[in-house]
């Protein structure tokens, strides 16, 4: 079998996913652009979904984990009143409910009360999580339902913006990641008496990345390798620290930059790896990046 030849093209896109395609297909689209199979993202957005995905390219692949971390930013719509299959307008009615009279206060009451802070969320069957090996989306197009343990997430933040229209309830939610927005909108509709589900989400940030820098797959800036790790802890290293690093030395760990991870950059200001805590007062590498291509 023939050695798949290394990438040449490196750096990091924050795009701006588009309706109707999936957050595969937006890898697809930049693996063809760029001319390059070694290209992944930062986190799954529904094919409704809309927002920032960040996608990186070539070695950056190997700090997408310091990005998938991340809170992340959603803003959307609550659809009062109506359960679906899926917990979002794509999904087939599976219940509705007169609930008319819920206004922001109400709801932002609930929401203050119950799905705030550090809470357990069950995973909607639409979700690609793997039980037994198999994706739950995969069992659900069978029209398979199985039990899901519960996974504990954070709400940092879950306001109730506004009303747009009768029953309709706009929200704006930062959140650990590995959260369901979907499955907080069903509960919040629980809640509140009823049922409910989740229509135009557009995620709007992704850690540090907004959608002011995102734009679409055909148009989206290729950044620096370095851009993946603006949000750590910055080390520089002179030429004998960068030598260490570059064989993947453990070091003294740099109390002074908090608790890491910290990325460590040599003295031409190019990103040489990323180290994480390790034992007591060391850290290790968790990334090094090839030196023939920083």
């Amino acid at each position: 079998m023939a050695r798949r030849k290394p990438a040449t093209t490196h750096g990091l896109c924050v795009v701006d996913k588009p309706a109707g395609v999936t957050s595969h297909d937006v890898v697809g689209m930049l693996r063809k652009r760029f001319g390059e199979r070694q290209v992944g993202h930062a986190g799954t957005l529904d094919p409704d979904a809309t927002g920032v995905l960040v996608v990186a390219v070539g070695m950056s692949t190997k700090l997408l984990r310091f990005i998938e971390k991340t809170t992340k930013r959603y803003e959307g719509e609550v659809v009062l009143g109506t359960e679906t299959s899926t917990l979002d307008a794509a999904g087939e009615v599976t219940a509705t409910h007169d609930m008319g009279d819920i206004s922001v206060e109400q709801a932002q009451t609930v929401v203050d009360e119950h799905l705030t802070g550090p809470i357990e969320q069950v995973p909607p069957m639409v979700s690609a999580i793997k039980i037994d090996g198999k994706r739950l989306h995969e069992l659900a197009r069978e029209g398979i339902e199985v039990e899901r343990p519960p996974r504990p997430v954070t709400i940092h933040e879950f306001r109730v913006t506004g009303r747009p229209e009768p029953g309709v309830l706009s929200i704006d939610v930062t959140s650990s990641a590995g959260t369901y927005v979907r499955t907080l909108a069903a509960d919040l509709g629980h809640l509140l008496g009823g049922g409910a589900h989740l229509r135009n989400l557009r995620r709007t940030a992704v850690g540090e990345f907004t959608l002011a820098e995102a734009a679409g797959p055909d148009d989206c800036e290729l950044l620096p390798v370095s851009t993946a790790v603006r949000g750590l802890a910055r080390v520089p290293a002179d030429d004998n620290l960068a030598a260490l690093v570059a064989n993947g030395r453990v070091l003294p760990r740099p109390i002074e930059m908090g608790d890491g991870p910290w990325a460590v950059f040599g003295p031409d200001d190019t990103l040489i790896a990323v180290y994480e805590s390790f034992g007591d007062g060391q850290a290790k590498p968790a990334v090094v990046l090839p030196t023939a291509q920083r």
